[in-house]
């Protein structure tokens, strides 16, 4: 299956499990955790990421994205794990 076999082109959103989730919802939530997770960051910077990934968990869950791929960062790991109970 290809990307645009499960979203195309010109769609931008579509229903996985009842949940609107948009395209660019993974990447952009792999972009949030790489900031989140990097001593770099300022806290400020940290704190939106989070506010963004955590927005963004029920579109991944919806996804399915967690019952494929484990969080190998403990304290994201959480982070997940907390919006899925």
């Amino acid at each position: 299956m290809r990307a645009e076999d499960v979203l195309a082109d010109q769609q931008n959103q579509a229903q996985f499990k009842g949940v609107t989730v948009r395209k660019g919802t993974v990447g952009a939530f792999l972009a949030n955790a790489r900031l989140w997770l990097d001593d770099a960051s300022s806290s400020d910077d940290k704190a939106i990421a989070e506010r963004d990934i955590v927005d963004a968990l029920p579109a991944l869950h919806a996804l399915g994205l967690f019952d494929i791929v484990q969080v190998r960062d403990a304290a994201l790991r959480e982070l997940v794990a907390a919006s899925a109970a």
